[in-house]
């Protein structure tokens, strides 16, 4: 039976901003593989009915641990070498009406944050969750001094995932549009399609640098001990 929504977790990046020498994913927040953390979430949210994992090659052994631990309905496919890539083999893959697309360098996804997202990609069709931006935002030069402008921040927003989409609108545009856009909403919008938004939340931190991680071991730490 078709299943209704599923995720699609990417997990084939090489994360070289964060100079770990192996794939990010994989590196270990409290006692347990990144990857592992975001996995779990998706597991325990009755929401979700199958989990398409896309991982690199070579990496199939790890990878085939973490999912062989979850009780939803799971596979595992391969990326390709670009992160378009990637999201098109995972969403060929899925079952599910909707599609949820997500990052797993965002270990902490929380499954209020995911209901928001599923709930907003059945009204809309497509669904990002988004933060304002807070800080002062400024623009410098190439000798490096600030220039005077301020950037009205207004209206900014910092995207996260997981981005829901129907499966069949977003199959179209990853297969329509060639170019790399930095998230899966990109080419829902080169192709004239709205893209509804709702709140994301400031622990669905991305780990791209090194200072990120030590956030984010902080972070999970904190949830393992209240799990306890």
């Amino acid at each position: 039976m078709p299943h209704e929504v599923t995720v699609v977790v990417l997990a084939a990046g090489e994360g070289r901003r964060l100079a770990a020498g192996q794939n990010k994913a994989y590196i270990q927040l409290a006692g347990r593989p990144l990857l592992s953390h975001c996995l779990g979430v998706f597991d325990r949210t009755s929401l979700i009915d199958q989990i398409v994992l896309v991982v690199a090659r070579g990496e199939e052994a790890r990878a085939g641990e973490l999912i062989g631990d979850l009780t939803t309905n799971n596979l595992l496919v391969y990326g390709g070498a670009q992160r378009r890539d990637s999201a098109l083999a995972g969403v060929e893959a899925a079952d599910g009406k909707i599609v949820l697309i997500h990052d797993s360098a965002r270990p902490f996804p929380s499954s209020t944050l995911i209901k928001r997202v599923v709930e907003g990609t059945r009204a809309h069709g497509a669904c990002v969750p988004v933060v304002p931006m807070a800080d002062t935002i400024r623009y410098r030069n190439e000798e490096g001094f600030l220039l005077p402008e301020v950037v009205v921040r207004e209206g900014l927003l910092r995207m996260q995932t997981p981005q829901g989409f129907k499966r069949e609108l977003i199959c179209h545009c990853l297969q329509a549009d060639q170019q790399a856009f930095p998230d899966d909403a990109g080419a829902v919008l080169a192709c004239g399609v709205p893209v509804w938004s709702v709140s994301g939340e400031a622990i669905n931190l991305k780990v791209t640098v090194e200072e990120d991680l030590l956030v984010a071991e902080a972070v999970a730490s904190q949830l393992v001990r209240s799990a306890d």
